[in-house]
């Protein structure tokens, strides 16, 4: 087919080189070149550069707008395809391509639709984290569903972690979706069941609540790393929690005590503690839990949240 595939970041790379191998892309959509590093050096998104790499024409577009729809509609693209592009695909766009647009979203829909489906589903504890492709529709993540999978995610994943995970097989599960289109066998089945949703995570989503039970702090924990960080405060200053997992063989400590071990600082829940091992201070780089605390003179008695 005809494709046109629009999407950003790197869990959309593995299914723009899945589709490039059987299929005619005739453009990639992305985000404009940002500014990254603390030089603020212009660079291309992951899928800009995957595209550059396989030869085909990159459109980077901040937005949909008319000059893009424009574009997109002379190239007579028979399918969309799109993956975390980071905007919306409005009328006359949506209709542009003979076969409209499909979009592979990272959750069991209608389960977490929208911005953060992986971090949310994470914070939830969900048990299961999946991909779904489905035809867009004007309505937020709302189109009926071609094809669902559970996705197997190491036990323990971060949201990076597991959005690797979900993103290959996703890009399988597209590839299938897209090649029963072209032969004209793909159906799609409305969406069933009561929607949650998935807002984006900003940095308040990343305070952790000491005073919750250590699974709930945990899962938040996986939820918000590496985006947008699980940190709390001690006296007043924020730490970044960069590396951490529930203590084993501890007994309870009071919630936001801390406590130093030789191989982890334990930060106490309603439960079992949090055992620590890699912190980043403000204006400071990543250290070895430990290391900080053995820095913090006079730190007695401080306790997390404080």
């Amino acid at each position: 087919m005809r494709l046109v595939f629009a999407g950003t970041p790197s869990a959309a790379v593995p299914t723009l080189h899945r589709l490039a191998r059987d299929h005619d892309i005739v453009a990639v959509v992305t985000r404009p070149d940002a500014p990254l590093g603390r030089k603020k050096v212009l660079t291309p998104s992951p899928v800009a550069q995957a595209a550059v790499e396989l030869g085909i024409p990159v459109i980077r577009a901040a937005r949909l707008d008319e000059e893009a729809t424009q574009r997109i509609a002379a190239l007579r693209p028979e399918l969309g395809v799109i993956v975390a592009y980071g905007g919306l695909v409005r009328e006359p766009l949506l209709s542009a391509p003979d076969a409209g647009w499909i979009n592979l979203h990272f959750s069991l829909l209608p389960q977490w639709r929208g911005a953060a489906p992986v971090q949310r589903a994470l914070i939830a504890g969900d048990a299961q984290l999946g991909a779904s492709v489905f035809q867009l529709v004007a309505e937020l993540d709302a189109g009926a569903v071609f094809a669902s999978r559970v996705v197997e995610v190491p036990a323990g994943a971060t949201a990076d972690i597991a959005l690797e995970a979900l993103a290959v097989d996703g890009a399988e599960l597209t590839a299938e979706v897209v090649a029963g289109i072209a032969a004209g066998t793909a159906r799609a089945i409305p969406q069933r069941g009561e929607p949650t949703f998935a807002p984006k995570l900003t940095l308040p989503d990343g305070l952790l609540d000491w005073s919750l039970p250590v699974a709930q702090v945990y899962a938040r924990f996986r939820g918000v790393t590496p985006e947008p960080g699980a940190h709390t405060t001690i006296d007043g200053q924020r730490l970044k929690i960069i590396e951490a997992a529930p203590a084993s063989d501890t007994e309870a400590i009071d919630p936001g005590a801390i406590v130093a071990t030789k191989t982890a600082v334990l930060i106490g829940t309603a439960t079992t503690p949090l055992a620590v091992t890699r912190v980043q201070p403000a204006g400071k780089g990543a250290m070895n839990a430990t290391d900080w605390w053995r820095g913090q003179r006079g730190a007695e008695g401080v306790r997390a949240g404080s």
